[in-house]
């Protein structure tokens, strides 16, 4: 699905491992196996000492690309997971897709519509303040005022296509793994 591998520190180890040598490996490259920096091009490695961002956010920082699919982000470690949901907030990232086992969590744009099978799972989850509209939902968000620490949209679902405005705030959008494709196609 994307045509540039590039592994955040430690990622290299597991993308030689499924027999893949990415483009680039950029991070503090403190993960980084000696096995595998071994088998790394010269030119692929770009440290970035800084300690006070993730490899993740590094990451984000340096890729030119109009969409980003992060994978092996989720599921692990929980503080490194909240990182990642913090940095799409904080960066604005609206151009990154971060794919999980079962999920797929991207910061939500202005304006987005999606095809959805009645049914789907359409969960939102509020990184700041939120003001948001929607049609297609079985509960519609219109008039509801999300935040971190308030109301959340988990488990809502869709009644056929979703068309979601985020109005204000930074809004993660979670969708069925199966919806990338659909995600892919609108974004």
């Amino acid at each position: 699905m994307a045509p540039t591998l590039v592994a955040a520190d430690g990622g290299a180890n597991v993308a030689l491992g499924a027999g893949r040598v990415p483009d680039c490996v950029i991070g503090d490259l403190d993960s980084l196996s000696p096995e595998a920096r071994a088998l790394l091009p010269a030119g692929r490695l770009h440290l970035i000492a800084d300690q006070a961002t993730t490899d993740f956010e590094k990451c984000l920082m340096r890729i030119a690309a109009p969409l980003i699919l992060a994978i092996g982000f989720t599921g692990a470690r929980i503080d490194h997971e909240l990182a990642v949901w913090n940095v799409l907030a904080r960066l604005g990232a609206h151009r990154c897709i971060v794919i999980g086992q079962e999920d797929v969590v991207l910061l939500a744009p202005e304006r987005l519509r999606l095809d959805l099978a009645p049914g789907t799972r359409v969960s939102l989850f509020p990184m700041s303040p939120v003001r948001a509209e929607s049609t297609g939902l079985r509960w519609p968000v219109d008039g509801l005022a999300f935040a971190p620490d308030g109301v959340l949209g988990t488990s809502n679902e869709a009644t056929g296509p979703v068309e979601l405005r985020v109005l204000e705030g930074r809004l993660l959008l979670i969708l069925p793994r199966a919806c990338l494709r659909e995600l892919l196609q609108r974004l």
